[in-house]
């Protein structure tokens, strides 16, 4: 294959191989604008061959760490190495990387063929290699059929496939992906998700792309770094970051969650406790040692709730309340329940055209509960 990494492959990362040291490495990075500082003791390492993903919300920093990372901006103190090799002064067009950005910056004025070219001939890459380059280039992201169109005769995700064979045809060691799908619509956006992953495996470039989209950042990552005001909040799979969420902020951040707030009882066995939630009493399931009396946050995905709407007189099980608001999604029939302690949740339910009693009336009164086992719980940090 024409774009293939050098190196030992020594280990396995979903199914990949990849060499033993890190690829990046960001150690004690500090960033300021104008005395604002927005990156403090910043670290970072993601691996060969990886999909990483930086995810947060605007103005958390995660563009700033990638412009360091392409040499746009320099941080003020700590260490960024690729490949064992110090980036310190070494300007933009001097490093492996290439960067593809939101507005894929396409010269409108070229051809295809002339826009991946561009950087070939600017290095001065004899034009028979320039050929066979870009030959390959468009053939891994299928557009050699486009050689000779201009940007303006191009769908979107045909421009973020030139774009993308642009940036790679320089053969970089990392390719970053500024918020690079958010241009497209959201059906466009989701093929291209999977186009783009399918793209990076056989590449084997390590790519690292930023985006505030959630779903973006659990489809196509290996791993993912939430960041929260310029800190890392969590480093995970994306398995990881949804079912286990390290704090509120990512619980809250990646999709939607369900947080109630419990007080230990007693400890029923290992990470096995009793709880109560407004004085209803609930077995919990925990990774973690909490003590008799501890507050802690019990933390339910929307499909992790059971609605109990029995009319037969039996009492309900769970958490009693009413149902405020409801949503068809062809899939999944999706309830806002205002409970009785005043707390207001949100369930998802597949939807079953064969249960006459699946469907749920505005102000219905049903119960809440879930499966022992399903929750995920953390430490009470004051913040509801």
């Amino acid at each position: 294959m024409a774009f293939q990494l050098a190196g030992h492959r020594t280990h396995s990362l979903n199914g990949e191989t990849f060499v033993n040291n890190p690829l990046l490495t960001l150690a004690g990075i500090t960033k300021r604008f104008d005395a604002q500082e927005v990156l403090s003791g910043f670290n970072l390492t993601i691996q060969h061959g990886e999909f990483f993903t930086l995810l947060g919300p605007s103005g958390c920093g995660k563009t700033t760490v990638l412009r360091m990372i392409a040499g746009f901006e320099q941080p003020d103190e700590g260490n960024i190495l690729l490949d064992g090799v110090e980036l310190s002064g070494v300007p933009a067009e001097k490093r492996p990387v290439n960067t593809v950005f939101q507005s894929y910056a396409l010269f409108p004025h070229m051809s295809v063929f002339d826009n991946v070219a561009f950087g070939l001939k600017m290095a001065g890459v004899n034009p028979q290699d320039i050929a066979v380059r870009v030959a390959e280039a468009l053939t891994t992201v299928q557009l050699t059929e486009f050689t000779t169109r201009k940007p303006h005769q191009l769908s979107g995700g045909q421009k973020q496939r030139v774009a993308i064979a642009r940036a790679m045809v320089n053969r970089p060691k990392v390719l970053l992906l500024d918020e690079s799908l958010s241009a497209l619509d959201h059906k466009l956006r989701q093929q291209m998700q999977m186009e783009l992953k399918q793209l990076q495996r056989k590449l084997g470039i390590t790519f690292i792309y930023v985006t505030h989209d959630q779903e973006e950042a659990l489809s196509m990552s290996d791993r993912v770094m939430v960041m929260h005001n310029g800190q890392a909040q969590q480093v995970g799979t994306p398995r990881e970051i949804y079912e286990s969420p390290r704090n509120l902020f990512v619980a809250r951040f990646i999709g939607e969650s369900n947080v109630f707030t419990a007080t230990i009882v007693r400890e029923l066995g290992d990470y096995h406790y009793l709880a109560t939630i407004d004085g209803v009493e609930k077995e919990i399931r925990a990774d973690q040692r909490f003590e008799t009396g501890e507050l802690v946050n019990v933390i339910l995905r929307p499909e992790d709730l059971r609605i109990d709407c029995r009319n037969d007189g039996i009492a309900r099980q769970g958490f009693p309340g009413k149902v405020i608001e409801r949503n068809y999604t062809g899939q999944t029939l999706n309830s806002q329940i205002l409970l009785e302690n005043g707390l207001t949740v949100i369930a998802h339910e597949f939807f079953d055209e064969d249960d006459p009693d699946f469907d749920y009336s505005i102000n219905q009164q049903v119960g809440v509960d879930w499966v022992a086992g399903w929750e995920h719980v953390i430490r009470h940090d004051g913040e509801h």
